[in-house]
């Protein structure tokens, strides 16, 4: 039997074979921070301290290699969008707002593309990217037990914990202990309400989207009406394999294709104009469907959120429960089924949507699937 190794963003650990090997890891070194959050210095200074403090933690020390190794790659890639983010501000301060977000889009693009990430990894790193401030700043937010709902299905919380942690024992600043105490209390706020390393169990599907829609529902709140269909709603990059999977698995469904619309209307993919129009015939079309309580499938990319809640919320207001299916084959596989589609798709389409990708989180739907796809003839 072969062997398996095990994924590792890099062999080298030493900063100066970092910086040969990554150029974002190099530009940490010309990116500035501010003095009062971090005296240590530039982002190149605090990263290397985090990932000290990270080696130093008993937490972390418990781990199997496989999730020291997630924690690694989480704590390089932390910061690394400080770089485009950064401001200095008119009073003299600096800031870097947004970086977390961009830093995540940016891990997800690298991993994918460019270190061979597997996707279970990947999406581990990408949700601690995306939330390494969170347990900072959560019990600040207007409706902190919602955000920390949706975020559990994003990231585990224990490592996010010990991440926040070695990212505050990284840095000198006044407020440290402050800090550690603001994770001691998200701790605690995830344990209080079954946050802690796993997601919040409802009493079904309709009851969490029940919550996570209504921002003045109880997070207990069982509704009484259940959906009266199901739409399976597709999300992929072109070339993925949606169209493989629906011929096999929902081949007399009913099906609202934006490509057929787009190959009977003779528009192009990258037709912005055109294809405002495909998507609300799209829309008129299901309608149609959701009218009658028939369940049908929605084949397009839908790859940012935004598309998938404007998509989502019509769907639920005509009581359909709503499944998410994602596809992803490794970025080689994507290359060659996009060539080998009857509609190709620009190489610079497909890279560009990439760098915009959100893999769709399990609060979003009633149900997400998430199919990891070899190669699909």
């Amino acid at each position: 039997m072969k062997e398996v190794s095990m994924w590792t963003i890099t062999k080298n650990k030493e900063w100066s074979l970092l910086e040969q090997e990554f150029d974002w890891v190099k530009k940490m070194s010309v990116t500035p921070q501010d003095p009062v959050h971090h005296a240590e210095g530039n982002v190149a200074v605090h990263t290397q301290m985090v990932l000290a403090a990270l080696e130093a933690m008993e937490q972390y020390q418990s781990l199997d290699e496989a999730l020291k190794e997630i924690l690694r790659a989480a704590a390089l890639m932390h910061d690394m969008e400080k770089y485009n983010t950064t401001i200095i501000n008119p009073d003299g301060s600096i800031s870097s707002p947004g970086h977390a977000k961009r830093g995540a889009q940016t891990a997800r693009v690298l991993l994918y593309t460019e270190l061979n990430a597997p996707f279970h990894i990947r999406e581990q790193v990408v949700g601690l990217v995306r939330y390494h401030g969170l347990p900072l700043w959560l019990l600040e937010r207007p409706d902190p037990l919602r955000t920390l709902v949706r975020a559990a299905y994003e990231v585990d919380t224990r490592r996010l914990a010990i991440l926040a942690r070695a990212d505050v024992l990284g840095r000198i600043c006044a407020d440290q202990a402050d800090l550690l105490y603001r994770i001691d209390c998200f701790e605690e706020f995830c344990k209080e309400y079954d946050c802690w390393g796993t997601v919040r169990r409802f009493e079904n599907a309709n009851a969490k989207m029940h919550y996570l829609l209504h921002e003045d529902s109880h997070i207990d709140y069982i509704p009484f009406e259940e959906p009266v269909a199901e739409v399976i709603l597709m999300s992929g990059l072109p070339g993925a394999g949606k169209d493989t999977w629906i011929r096999k698995h929902c081949a007399d469904w009913p099906l609202v294709s934006l490509d057929g619309i787009r190959n009977k209307w003779k528009v192009a993919p990258d037709d912005k104009t055109a294809n405002g129009r495909v998507i609300q015939e799209a829309k008129e079309q299901a309608k149609v469907f959701l009218r009658r309580g028939q369940g049908f499938v929605w084949n397009a990319t839908n790859t940012t959120r935004q598309m998938r809640t404007q998509l989502i919320e019509l769907f639920m207001t005509y009581k359909a429960k709503v499944r998410i299916v994602y596809l992803e084959p490794p970025y080689s596989a994507l290359v060659k089924q996009n060539k080998n589609r009857e509609a190709v798709v620009p190489q610079r389409v497909i890279d560009k949507l990439i760098g915009k990708l959100e893999v769709p989180a399990g609060w979003e739907a009633h149900t997400v699937s998430f199919i990891n796809v070899e190669e699909l003839a």
